[in-house]
């Protein structure tokens, strides 16, 4: 049986565009491996496989902390994670590295959506 060209060529683009949309990431859920309770960054495993082999852990992913004003006083609240628990991460729409001080900064990279950028928004509650 011979191989139609323009059904072969649809394969090749439909399984590109599959690589490509999988190698956006947005957000989701990992484990936390080990934290740092000094720098507030944690290596993290994500929970969801979207191949045959192990999602790659990530390293060194800040957390977001907080500051309310409760009554009159202000109270900064520091992320305390525990080996174990279920975080929800996000990864930014561009790099973040230098701007993590809150100076505005140009990227040095062109990437989108990458895992380097990743960032810690919370714990699941079931974790808690």
């Amino acid at each position: 049986m011979k191989n139609d060209p323009a059904t072969t060529l649809s394969q090749v683009i439909q399984r590109m565009m599959v690589q490509q949309v999988n190698a956006i990431h947005v957000g989701f859920p990992c484990r936390v491996v080990h934290y740092d309770q000094v720098t507030c960054k944690a290596d993290v495993q994500p929970l969801i496989r979207v191949s045959e082999d192990e999602p790659a852990m990530i390293q060194g992913v800040p957390t977001l902390g907080h500051r309310f004003l409760v009554g009159e006083i202000e109270t900064v609240y520091k992320p305390l994670l525990k080996v174990g628990d279920t975080v929800f991460v996000v990864c930014a729409d561009m790099e973040i590295k230098n701007v993590i001080t809150g100076q505005i900064a140009t990227v040095d990279t062109e990437r989108s959506h990458d895992v380097n950028d990743a960032v810690i928004v919370g714990v699941f509650a079931c974790s808690l």
